[in-house]
Protein backbone atom coordinates (compact mmCIF):
# COMPACT_ATOMS: atom_id res chain seq x y z
CA UNK A 1 0.00 0.00 0.00
CA UNK A 2 1.27 3.77 -1.50
CA UNK A 3 1.64 6.42 1.44
CA UNK A 4 -1.03 8.46 -0.69
CA UNK A 5 -3.17 5.66 -0.74
CA UNK A 6 -2.92 5.16 3.37
CA UNK A 7 -3.03 8.67 3.80
CA UNK A 8 -6.25 8.73 1.95
CA UNK A 9 -7.77 5.79 3.41
CA UNK A 10 -7.24 6.86 7.03
CA UNK A 11 -8.89 10.52 6.53
CA UNK A 12 -11.54 9.14 5.09
CA UNK A 13 -12.29 7.15 7.96
CA UNK A 14 -11.55 9.62 10.24
CA UNK A 15 -14.05 11.93 8.58
CA UNK A 16 -16.64 9.17 8.33
CA UNK A 17 -16.20 8.22 12.15
CA UNK A 18 -16.29 12.03 13.06
CA UNK A 19 -19.48 13.03 11.16
CA UNK A 20 -21.41 9.70 12.94
CA UNK A 21 -20.08 10.67 16.22
CA UNK A 22 -22.01 13.79 15.46
CA UNK A 23 -18.69 16.20 16.39
CA UNK A 24 -17.38 19.05 13.85
CA UNK A 25 -13.29 19.12 13.30
CA UNK A 26 -12.95 21.69 16.18
CA UNK A 27 -14.63 19.93 18.72
CA UNK A 28 -12.62 16.76 18.10
CA UNK A 29 -9.58 19.24 17.76
CA UNK A 30 -9.71 19.97 21.43
CA UNK A 31 -10.39 16.61 22.66
CA UNK A 32 -7.18 15.80 21.09
CA UNK A 33 -5.48 18.78 22.03
CA UNK A 34 -4.54 19.44 18.15
CA UNK A 35 -5.91 22.47 16.05
CA UNK A 36 -8.85 21.88 13.35
CA UNK A 37 -6.09 22.77 11.01
CA UNK A 38 -4.78 19.57 11.66
CA UNK A 39 -7.84 17.34 12.14
CA UNK A 40 -8.65 19.24 8.41
CA UNK A 41 -5.10 17.73 7.27
CA UNK A 42 -5.72 14.27 8.25
CA UNK A 43 -9.10 14.04 6.57
CA UNK A 44 -7.72 15.64 3.68
CA UNK A 45 -4.84 13.17 3.02
CA UNK A 46 -2.29 15.50 3.73
CA UNK A 47 -1.04 14.49 6.70
CA UNK A 48 -1.29 10.88 9.03
CA UNK A 49 -1.77 10.96 12.92
CA UNK A 50 0.95 9.17 14.92
CA UNK A 51 0.25 6.07 16.31
CA UNK A 52 -0.92 7.74 19.80
CA UNK A 53 -2.92 9.73 18.47
CA UNK A 54 -4.91 6.94 16.14
CA UNK A 55 -4.78 5.33 19.42
CA UNK A 56 -7.03 8.25 20.79
CA UNK A 57 -9.09 8.92 17.69
CA UNK A 58 -10.28 4.91 18.16
CA UNK A 59 -11.07 5.32 21.72
CA UNK A 60 -12.91 8.59 20.70
CA UNK A 61 -15.11 7.07 17.95
CA UNK A 62 -15.61 3.50 20.38
CA UNK A 63 -13.51 1.52 17.67
CA UNK A 64 -10.28 0.03 17.24
CA UNK A 65 -7.43 1.46 15.47
CA UNK A 66 -7.89 -1.08 12.99
CA UNK A 67 -11.15 0.40 12.10
CA UNK A 68 -9.42 3.21 11.16
CA UNK A 69 -7.03 1.20 8.46
CA UNK A 70 -9.30 -0.35 7.25
CA UNK A 71 -10.10 -0.05 3.68
CA UNK A 72 -13.73 -1.61 2.73
CA UNK A 73 -12.50 -2.52 -0.84
CA UNK A 74 -8.95 -4.05 0.03
CA UNK A 75 -9.31 -5.64 3.00
CA UNK A 76 -11.54 -8.66 1.79
CA UNK A 77 -9.56 -10.18 -1.07
CA UNK A 78 -6.09 -9.20 1.06
CA UNK A 79 -6.14 -10.26 4.65
CA UNK A 80 -2.39 -8.98 5.15
CA UNK A 81 -3.51 -5.63 4.06
CA UNK A 82 -4.00 -4.61 7.61
CA UNK A 83 -1.29 -5.87 9.20
CA UNK A 84 0.97 -4.55 6.81
CA UNK A 85 -0.89 -1.02 6.76
CA UNK A 86 -0.69 -0.87 10.82
CA UNK A 87 3.16 -1.80 10.78
CA UNK A 88 3.97 1.13 7.99
CA UNK A 89 2.32 3.41 9.72
CA UNK A 90 3.75 2.55 13.31
CA UNK A 91 7.03 2.57 12.22
CA UNK A 92 7.17 6.04 10.44
CA UNK A 93 4.80 7.42 13.22
CA UNK A 94 7.72 6.37 15.73
CA UNK A 95 10.17 8.15 13.79
CA UNK A 96 8.50 11.11 12.80
CA UNK A 97 8.07 11.28 16.84
CA UNK A 98 11.62 10.63 17.37
CA UNK A 99 12.61 13.34 14.89
CA UNK A 100 10.50 15.79 16.74
CA UNK A 101 11.86 14.95 19.70
CA UNK A 102 15.60 15.52 18.60
CA UNK A 103 15.08 19.00 16.84
CA UNK A 104 13.33 19.81 20.77
CA UNK A 105 16.29 18.85 22.36
CA UNK A 106 18.56 20.53 19.91
CA UNK A 107 17.16 23.56 19.70
CA UNK A 108 17.25 24.09 23.55
CA UNK A 109 20.53 22.86 23.55
CA UNK A 110 21.70 25.44 20.96
CA UNK A 111 19.46 27.95 22.92
CA UNK A 112 21.55 27.87 25.97
CA UNK A 113 24.73 27.09 23.97
CA UNK A 114 24.17 30.86 22.62
CA UNK A 115 23.81 32.15 26.08
CA UNK A 116 26.99 30.03 26.99
CA UNK A 117 28.93 31.42 24.02
CA UNK A 118 27.87 34.73 25.15
CA UNK A 119 28.84 34.66 28.17
CA UNK A 120 32.06 33.23 27.98
CA UNK A 121 32.88 35.77 25.62
CA UNK A 122 31.77 38.77 27.95
CA UNK A 123 33.12 37.83 30.99
CA UNK A 124 37.02 38.57 30.25
CA UNK A 125 35.30 42.05 29.95
CA UNK A 126 35.51 43.85 33.33
CA UNK A 127 32.59 46.45 32.76
CA UNK A 128 30.38 43.02 30.83
CA UNK A 129 31.49 40.74 33.50
CA UNK A 130 28.17 41.56 35.60
CA UNK A 131 26.28 41.86 32.69
CA UNK A 132 26.95 38.12 30.86
CA UNK A 133 24.98 36.37 34.06
CA UNK A 134 22.18 38.01 32.84
CA UNK A 135 22.24 36.04 29.86
CA UNK A 136 20.98 32.53 31.36
CA UNK A 137 18.05 34.32 32.60
CA UNK A 138 17.03 35.72 29.15
CA UNK A 139 17.98 32.01 27.95
CA UNK A 140 14.26 30.69 30.30
CA UNK A 141 12.14 32.51 28.15
CA UNK A 142 13.79 32.02 24.82
CA UNK A 143 13.93 28.33 24.98
CA UNK A 144 10.12 28.38 26.15
CA UNK A 145 9.43 30.41 22.80
CA UNK A 146 11.33 28.04 21.02
CA UNK A 147 9.45 25.08 22.22
CA UNK A 148 6.18 26.89 22.23
CA UNK A 149 7.31 27.86 18.04
CA UNK A 150 7.96 24.33 17.40
CA UNK A 151 4.87 22.63 18.52
CA UNK A 152 2.40 25.06 17.35
CA UNK A 153 3.74 24.43 14.15
CA UNK A 154 3.63 20.94 14.70
CA UNK A 155 0.03 21.45 15.74
CA UNK A 156 0.59 19.87 19.00
CA UNK A 157 -0.68 21.71 21.55
CA UNK A 158 -0.36 19.69 24.67
CA UNK A 159 2.35 21.93 26.35
CA UNK A 160 0.61 25.33 25.65
CA UNK A 161 -0.40 26.08 28.90
CA UNK A 162 2.65 25.27 30.38
CA UNK A 163 5.52 27.21 28.10
CA UNK A 164 3.23 30.22 28.12
CA UNK A 165 3.29 30.19 31.60
CA UNK A 166 7.54 29.58 31.53
CA UNK A 167 7.36 32.23 29.06
CA UNK A 168 5.39 34.51 30.93
CA UNK A 169 7.18 33.91 34.73
CA UNK A 170 10.57 34.51 32.46
CA UNK A 171 10.14 37.43 31.37
CA UNK A 172 9.01 39.13 34.95
CA UNK A 173 12.08 36.90 36.55
CA UNK A 174 14.09 38.28 33.46
CA UNK A 175 12.99 42.25 33.85
CA UNK A 176 13.51 41.92 38.08
CA UNK A 177 17.26 40.34 37.69
CA UNK A 178 17.71 42.64 34.96
CA UNK A 179 16.61 45.77 37.27
CA UNK A 180 19.16 44.41 40.02
CA UNK A 181 21.60 43.88 38.22
CA UNK A 182 21.68 47.39 36.47
CA UNK A 183 20.09 49.45 39.12
CA UNK A 184 20.53 47.56 42.31
CA UNK A 185 16.93 48.00 42.58
CA UNK A 186 14.61 45.27 44.13
CA UNK A 187 10.79 45.21 43.04
CA UNK A 188 9.49 41.83 44.33
CA UNK A 189 5.94 43.64 43.53
CA UNK A 190 7.00 43.15 39.62
CA UNK A 191 5.54 39.65 39.85
CA UNK A 192 2.53 40.54 41.21
CA UNK A 193 1.63 41.13 37.29
CA UNK A 194 2.08 37.31 36.91
CA UNK A 195 -1.24 36.78 38.57
CA UNK A 196 -3.33 38.46 36.55
CA UNK A 197 -1.36 36.26 33.41
CA UNK A 198 -1.63 33.68 34.59
CA UNK A 199 -5.24 33.61 35.51
CA UNK A 200 -5.41 35.15 31.64
CA UNK A 201 -3.83 31.80 30.50
CA UNK A 202 -6.19 29.71 32.86
CA UNK A 203 -9.30 30.92 31.69
CA UNK A 204 -7.99 30.99 27.90
CA UNK A 205 -7.43 27.11 28.32
CA UNK A 206 -10.82 26.51 30.07
CA UNK A 207 -12.89 28.35 27.52
CA UNK A 208 -11.56 25.93 24.97
CA UNK A 209 -12.65 23.06 27.42
CA UNK A 210 -15.93 24.44 27.77
CA UNK A 211 -16.18 25.04 24.07
CA UNK A 212 -15.41 21.51 22.89
CA UNK A 213 -17.83 20.30 25.90
CA UNK A 214 -20.92 22.32 24.15
CA UNK A 215 -19.60 20.63 20.57
CA UNK A 216 -19.65 17.14 21.85
CA UNK A 217 -23.39 17.69 23.75
CA UNK A 218 -24.13 19.26 20.27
Amino acid sequence: MDDEKLKYQIGANIAAYRKRAGLTQLALAEKLNYSDKAVSKWERGESIPDVLTLMQLAAQFGITVNDLLADPEALPGNPGTLEKAMTQVSEKALKRKANKNVILALSSTLVWFVALLAFVLMSPFVFLEKYSRLLFFYAITANAIVLLSLRSAWHDFRWNKMLISAIVWGCLLSIYVTLWVVLRVSYLKLFLLGIPGQIAIFLWFRMFRSEKKEDSNG
